[in-house]
């Protein structure tokens, strides 16, 4: 019984030791790199910065305090076209880096640099086929879906995007930036759609999430930007 018991454990170890040469290791590190420069950035701007940040970012970059935003995301910009450019190379020769070639969360790290580019639509459906083939988390692909029914002006699936817009009301005149949940198809039946797809929060929990009290829009409403 013992030798069989070590002849076991030396075939699982066996396994997974094959299973981590597959890893595609200088892939992985460039993919994670990808993935801090596509962030980096972007959480400078979302996060709720005080004075003395301010202060230090404007000296790090040489910059006024008003022209601070628009600086950080020309950075965040030229960034994006630089990884998109090579993940678009990654592609042509690997296909989808998925959890196969580069393992988790490195699998993800495509997707978000795709996710922010103005090219979702050439690549949704391979996002699509990599989810069916459990190499990215479906969600993900949902949040992509979503993405590109709303840059078409079409109702989401899974109410996971958001939009900002210049509103006018009949109080104020002077235009306010308003962010809100893009119209979602079936609203009733959202939160089972997102539970189904794999997401842990409700429609109304992920617009908490983004300081965006959830509403329920029409996509007419949406259109000619009738948003309280």
């Amino acid at each position: 019984m013992k030798r069989i018991t070590t002849i076991l454990l030396f075939i699982c170890a066996f396994a997974f030791a094959q299973a981590q040469t597959k890893i595609n290791l200088p892939l992985k590190h460039e993919l994670d790199s990808m993935y801090v420069l596509d962030q980096h950035y972007r959480e400078l701007i979302s996060i709720k910065l005080n004075s003395n940040k301010v202060d230090s970012l404007t000296k790090l970059y040489g910059v006024n305090k008003t022209d601070l935003t628009n600086h950080i995301w020309k950075l965040q910009t030229e960034a994006d076209s630089s990884n998109v450019r090579r993940v678009e190379a990654i592609i042509k020769q690997y296909g989808y880096p998925g959890k196969t070639l580069v393992g988790e969360p490195t699998n993800e790290a495509a997707f978000f640099v795709l996710q922010h580019s103005t090219i979702i639509d050439k690549y949704l459906s391979l996002i699509e086929n990599a989810a069916k083939e459990k190499q990215l988390p479906f969600r993900l692909y949902a949040m992509m879906k979503d993405r590109s029914l709303m840059y078409n002006n079409k109702e989401q699936i899974w109410g996971t995007q958001a939009k900002g817009m210049n509103i006018v009301n009949k109080e104020i005149s002077k235009p306010r930036w308003t962010f809100f949940i893009w119209p979602v198809i079936a609203p009733a039946n959202v939160n089972q759609r997102r539970k189904e797809a794999g997401f842990p929060d409700t429609a109304e929990e992920n617009a908490k999430r983004m300081g965006i009290t959830y509403k329920v829009y029409t996509l007419e409403q949406a259109l000619k930007g009738q948003i309280d």
